[in-house]
């Protein structure tokens, strides 16, 4: 296979990742049996729409239902309908597109089923406040929880307990009919329960972590967020006997992205090195500790074959503190670039699957050995921009944003970084 140049062969590795977790392949497998009785489908995602899809293309028998997913990634759906919300805050279209999912769920037997499509910005999408709260304390909480720097495990732990759906709260409102759920995981680990807050699993966070969470990273919640924390009702299901029987299946993994990526590398005669799918850090961070790596190699240091690209996943996180535009993508490379400091021959992309990066309307961007050169003569600082948590408006200057659009997958983020 004749080997494309670096921006391309980089952009066709990060296609062949998304293509692993498209729906329409992944999903189709794990479809249950039709029950005895309705087949009532609902869900919520980025993903979801794509899903719901899915499950229409291939499903014998009467079904029906609702799925929430984010503006622009809907799909057309004949017998499923698709409703679209805001992510990553909350709206109040998805506060009542989750009300009519809950009345779809009412009268249901132990001879109907309850098909549900999880996929990442669930959290988001599937809102519902808890007893007590509004969609706006909703909001400022899910805003200074973007940008705190936390984890997606522990955003989705006060998510879980200020829900009345999330947490495993939602199966419970379909007993007693069974509850099969197929989720495309876009967090580190793979854990159910985190995916879009894990409305159908039990939840093993409690609210007490919820409320450190808030205090670790000096969050100043409304009094009624504190209120319901400290209220024994904010707890969430914590056992698979407290929720109706069921099943839950994850049919696309990052890892899976990533072996196919690293799949087409080898048929292009690159050495694919695996840095893990499950990345959790400062995106600013991770991108020192990939550019020690990249030395490390080009000093001889980990012996492999060249070329070779070292592929990486997981989701990173942004503590802002300046006032610039950019997803952590853009600033995991725009840090990257300033570690490698225009190292001949080393290329590298990165991009969130879902073709969102945070809530810009690029999915990532790429560079190459000359991005700070380039940037130099062009008069913008990479280092004010870093500072300034401004790297959609630095890669925007040079031309190098990458614009996918919405993949209707999520399996979280994606990086390659290319050693020729």
């Amino acid at each position: 296979m004749t080997r494309p140049a670096p921006q391309d062969l980089l952009r066709l590795l990060m296609e062949a990742a998304v293509n692993a977790a498209s729906p329409a392949t992944c999903v189709p497998p794990h479809l249950p049996p039709p029950p005895k009785g309705r087949t009532v489908v609902i869900g919520a995602g980025k993903a979801a729409a794509a899903m719901a899809a899915a499950v229409e293309q291939r499903w014998q028998g009467p079904i029906s239902g609702l799925v929430i997913t984010r503006y622009g990634h809907g799909v057309e759906c004949s017998r499923i309908e698709v409703v679209e919300a805001a992510h990553p805050v909350p709206d109040e279209a998805g506060i009542q597109a989750t009300a009519r999912m809950l009345d779809l769920l009412k009268g249901l037997t132990a001879d109907d089923l309850v098909l549900c499509l999880i996929s990442g910005g669930g959290s988001a999408l599937l809102a519902s406040p808890a007893p007590g709260l509004t969609l706006s304390d909703k909001q400022l909480v899910a805003r200074a929880l973007l940008k705190s720097g936390a984890t997606i495990t522990e955003m989705n732990c006060v998510r879980k307990h200020l829900s009345a759906v999330k947490g495993g709260r939602l199966a419970h409102m379909a007993a007693p009919a069974p509850v099969h759920t197929l989720m495309i995981s876009d967090v580190p680990g793979d854990d159910p329960a985190t995916i879009a807050s894990g409305p159908t699993l039990p939840d093993p966070s409690t609210r007490t972590e919820a409320l450190a969470i808030l205090s670790r990273y000096g969050i100043d919640a409304p009094a009624a967020v504190t209120g319901w924390l400290s209220n024994p009702q904010s707890e969430t299901p914590k056992s698979l006997d407290d929720l109706p029987p069921g099943r839950a299946i994850l049919v696309a993994r990052p890892a899976d992205a990533i072996a196919a990526a690293a799949d087409l590398a080898r048929r292009m005669g690159v050495a694919p090195i695996f840095l893990g799918s499950a990345i959790e850090g400062e995106a600013r961070d991770v991108a020192v500790q990939h550019a020690d790596f990249v030395k490390a190699v080009l000093a001889g240091d980990i012996p492999t074959p060249r070329p070779c690209v070292l592929l990486s996943g997981g989701e990173t996180s942004v503590t802002v503190r300046g006032q610039g535009r950019g997803g952590r993508n853009a600033e995991f490379l725009l840090a990257l670039a300033i570690a490698l400091n225009g190292l001949p021959g080393v290329h590298a992309l990165a991009a969130d699957t879902d073709g969102i990066d945070g809530s810009e309307d690029n999915a990532g961007a790429w560079i190459g050995p000359d991005i700070l050169a380039r940037a130099a003569n062009a008069g913008v600082s990479a280092p004010e921009r870093l500072a300034d948590n401004d790297g959609y408006s630095f890669f925007q200057a040079l031309g190098t944003l990458l614009f996918t659009g919405p993949t209707r997958t999520n399996v979280n983020d994606f990086r390659a970084i290319l050693i020729e």
